[in-house]
């Protein structure tokens, strides 16, 4: 594909995206209302609010600051203003499922289902939790409009509602953790909060809260994710999926400042307990938008809070409407994983490697 600026032509430039990754930082000014116009074509495929509302009452729950009028919908598409009052369901919109452990967790190779770290406080097992599972709820909505989303599916229409008591009555004595992701926990946070409360008040063993995330929730909501993964065992991840503000906005269509800020916030935890380390970071390694320029930016970022923090670097399978990309090269992934090294972080795994081409 050949760059609408530059044209440059190169196979990791996507017709979808039509912009390299240099014209993105250095014309961002010029080409910025060209990717809002990109994403609000994808949104509106699927019935998705176009844009931020910003002319009515605000949500407050995440990073985006929507402010929906009457009738209006957040930009997740879940929270609404009806009759001038902002909604948050009680309900859970979700799909949930028991996973076996060890599973295909961001966080598998530092966590206690995966490797038994923590044992015998927050593990079954001095090793993997085998015999044990993972109740994995997948939520439906998310703050972000990633092009690249790997779990895009999402996005079509469901039924799938839940209530807590739904998702208590299928807990038992082989379900070891729970782990939100999807979409992403943001929009039904309210939710999730409360059915991990109920979950921890009402089992005397242990049972750990983790999260998947990109990040984008308010400091309050941070904080008690963070707060109930501390005292269960669980891990926090967080999904930075891009540093600059350009090249974010370019793949997501919001900004990740939110995103940002919770990494450094979170990053102060370990003081409190470094094993199982309470936050991970993970990096979806985009060919041509997320390459040498971006993965320094984030291991600089990152070594400078803390260089304990595991950072998981993962191959990309061509999806949605980057589905024109490669798959991410062997070359990238460990031109990626010697950058990270070079600024001195001490726990980086490269994952997907059966995708690396």
């Amino acid at each position: 594909m050949r760059c609408q600026i530059c044209n440059k032509d190169s196979e990791e430039i996507s017709k979808y995206l039509p912009f390299c990754f240099d014209c993105l930082k250095r014309e961002f000014p010029k080409v910025k209302e060209k990717i809002s116009q990109i994403h609000v074509a994808t949104r509106r495929e699927f019935n998705l609010p176009e844009g931020v509302p910003k002319e009515g009452i605000r949500c407050g729950q995440c990073g985006n600051n929507c402010s929906p009028g009457r009738g209006e919908r957040g930009y997740c598409g879940l929270i609404k203003n009806e009759g001038g009052k902002i909604i948050f369901p009680d309900f859970g919109l979700l799909d949930f499922y028991l996973d076996p452990l060890p599973t295909n967790c961001v966080a598998d190779w530092v966590c206690p289902g995966g490797t038994g770290v923590g044992f015998p406080k927050y593990a079954y097992r001095n090793g993997p939790e085998y015999g044990y599972k993972n109740l994995a709820v997948f939520f439906r909505h998310c703050t972000f409009n990633c092009l690249f989303c790997q779990n895009w599916h999402f996005r079509k229409p469901t039924s799938h509602f839940y209530q807590i008591e739904d998702i208590l009555s299928v807990l038992n004595d082989n379900i070891s953790c729970i782990c939100y992701f999807g979409g992403d926990p943001t929009p039904n946070i309210k939710f999730a909060l409360k059915l991990s409360e109920k979950i921890l008040s009402s089992v005397n063993r242990i049972f750990r809260i983790c999260w998947e995330t990109n990040g984008s929730a308010n400091r309050d909501y941070i904080k008690r994710m963070m707060e109930l993964s501390l005292i269960s065992g669980g891990i926090l991840k967080i999904d930075l999926k891009a540093f600059s503000r350009e090249i974010s906005f370019a793949l997501c269509g919001v900004s990740n400042e939110n995103t940002i800020k919770n990494i450094e916030y979170c990053a102060q935890f370990f003081n409190k307990r470094e094993i199982p380390p309470p936050l991970v970071v993970s990096t979806l390694l985009v060919p041509g938008y997320i390459g040498e320029d971006e993965i320094t930016l984030m291991a600089k970022f990152l070594a400078g809070i803390n260089k304990k923090i595991p950072w998981a670097l993962l191959g990309f399978s061509p999806q949605f409407y980057l589905s024109d990309l490669p798959p991410t090269s062997r070359r990238q992934a460990e031109r990626a994983l010697a950058i990270a090294k070079e600024f001195g972080l001490e726990n980086v795994r490269l994952g997907n490697i059966h995708l690396l081409k």
